[in-house]
């Protein structure tokens, strides 16, 4: 197995955002994409990344292999990285280590002790969204900052032309609202307005992909879980699915 990265900051940013989620992953990789299914220690939130093969400048795989890796040791390690910096990631069975190689202006070697854990395939939910929100990334991410002044869960109402985010404690609130003439496409199967909340905890760190991507895709039901998604095509997609949280809570 190697994988090299002449951008590196897809896949450190990637990493970023999955870790502040997930500690522990199986990171499986075939001819076609490096992808991680997981779900958060509290069973709330599943993560779903995949990386195409396009999105590397050397790609090869001669057979599937699936690595458990501790994030935090390997986010540790990126956050080393500089953007001009090129990043090689190469597979040694007979040590059990994932060998992480950055070249830039000195050539450095990583390490990464792989985990013996048993790998049990997560099986991604059938879920029917009837509300979807495409909009800028950025104002979500500053929308997550804004409700962080205010309480831990966030109301998010979808209406024909028209998506508020809010939160609300016993002494103050907040509230956000985008149009379809703020630069989102806002869409519902519903003719009453759609409703749900969340945790703010989670929200704040699924608002982290947007160094991915300019743009975040929000589905979402009447009290029902939220998928929120970040892509570049032929290179990446982030989605996180999140529960929600009960509506008086």
């Amino acid at each position: 197995m190697k994988l090299v990265l002449a951008e590196p900051k897809l896949f450190k940013d990637s990493i970023s955002t999955i870790s502040a989620l997930v500690n522990e992953v199986h990171i499986r990789v075939d001819k076609n994409m490096l992808e991680i299914i997981a779900m958060d220690p509290a069973n709330v939130a599943m993560v779903v990344f995949n990386m195409l093969s396009p999105a590397f400048v050397e790609y090869e795989v001669s057979k599937e292999k699936t690595l458990c890796i501790n994030l935090d040791s390997l986010n540790q390690i990126l956050r080393r990285i500089k953007p001009t910096d090129t990043v090689q990631l190469e597979l040694d069975e007979n040590k059990g280590k994932l060998v992480v190689r950055v070249r830039g202006e000195s050539s450095r070697t990583f390490h990464i002790a792989l985990l013996d854990s048993e790998h049990k395939e997560q099986k991604i939910p059938e879920l029917k969204f009837p509300a979807k929100v495409e909009m800028p990334s950025y104002v979500f991410d500053e929308a997550m900052e804004d409700m962080n002044i205010v309480a831990e869960s966030v109301a998010l109402t979808a209406e024909k032309n028209r998506f508020i985010i809010e939160s609300e404690s016993k002494m103050n609130a907040a509230k956000v609202e985008v149009t379809s003439d703020d630069e989102a496409d806002i869409s519902t199967d519903k003719s009453e307005n759609i409703v749900s909340k969340y945790s703010l905890e989670y929200l704040k760190k699924i608002a982290g992909g947007a160094k991915l991507s300019d743009k975040v895709i929000l589905q979402f039901g009447q009290e029902y879980p939220l998928k929120a998604s970040f892509k570049i095509i032929d290179k990446l997609s982030l989605s996180i699915i999140l529960a929600p949280r009960v509506m008086n809570d």
